[in-house]
């Protein structure tokens, strides 16, 4: 169980949530030049950093160079992702563990919440909230007693609208702004040091059946592999289920921890994510960095 009482020190996080701010910059004009593979002075003159800034901050921020991220971000790499993850998928499957790939990956225990809280639109749920840097700009971390429900992301100035969305999913719950109890969580979630096997952390989805069978689904894609959502769908029910899972896969309201943005279009296309494909992009990277550093 996580321990509520004491405040960490977030420093670490601050300096991942500066650094991610101009990766956001590199990242997008990357993603609109990627076919023409621009050179790391282009990327860095997007970014508003000198190219030894940000050969650098990448290398520190994601443990990859400018020049491999864009290799990892390229359909041709995509693909070749997808190919890999397909076999691996199935093995999760079928001894019911996520892989090696799960030795780098957060340590996740979680349960559901009854049909019947679901459908009560969380009312008598008390969730207890608190914004916090991250490496993939500024995060909100929700949770109640059992553990963390809910996890978002927002650009700057957008803190009051990403609450309200997350809001928007558990209407008749109570809110409660609180750092004392949720920023030990968020520690957990984005300090590596902090993903221990013998610690795992508690997680409460909070949603209908279908898409609480979905998220589980998620949870089972390891770090540094992607999905597709047709593969998905034929894991819970049917492929032809496929966009079925992608309205569930949308409505993931722990963003990052229920990894979603691992899952990506059959022909190798990122596809949408509610909290922007540039932050899909910047997760998807970071991954790669802790997987190919831990290999």
């Amino acid at each position: 169980m996580l321990s509520p009482d004491r405040v960490p020190d977030l420093a670490t996080l601050d300096a991942a949530a500066a650094d991610y701010d101009v990766v956001r910059r590199a990242i997008g004009h990357i993603r609109g030049h990627w076919r023409e593979q621009p050179e790391i002075d282009a990327i860095a003159d997007a970014a508003g950093v000198t190219a030894t800034e940000l050969h650098h901050l990448f290398r520190r921020w994601a443990g990859l160079t400018p020049k491999a991220f864009l290799q990892a971000l390229t359909l041709d790499g995509a693909r070749q992702l997808l190919r890999a993850s397909a076999s691996v998928l199935d093995a999760s499957y079928e001894v019911g563990l996520s892989g090696p790939g799960r030795l780098h990956d957060l340590f996740v225990t979680h349960e559901a919440m009854s049909p019947g809280e679901w459908k009560s639109g969380g009312e008598g749920l008390t969730i207890r909230f608190g914004f916090y840097p991250s490496p993939f700009g500024k995060a909100l971390v929700m949770a109640t007693a059992r553990g963390l429900a809910g996890l978002a992301f927002a650009d700057p100035g957008e803190e009051e609208a990403t609450l309200a969305d997350m809001k928007r999913r558990w209407p008749k719950a109570s809110y409660m702004a609180d750092a004392a109890r949720t920023a030990a969580i968020a520690r957990r979630v984005f300090d590596p040091g902090q993903w221990r096997p013998d610690q795992p952390l508690r997680i409460v989805l909070i949603g209908t059946d279908w898409e609480v069978r979905v998220w589980e689904a998620l949870l089972k894609i390891p770090m540094g592999k992607i999905a597709t959502y047709s593969g998905i769908a034929g894991k819970v029910c049917s492929p032809r289920a496929a966009r079925a899972v992608g309205a569930a896969v949308g409505k993931n309201p722990i963003s990052f921890v229920v990894p979603c943005h691992r899952v990506i279009g059959k022909g190798g296309a990122l596809t949408g994510y509610h909290w922007g494909i540039t932050r899909k992009q910047a997760m998807l990277g970071w991954e790669a960095g802790r997987v190919g550093a831990a290999a």
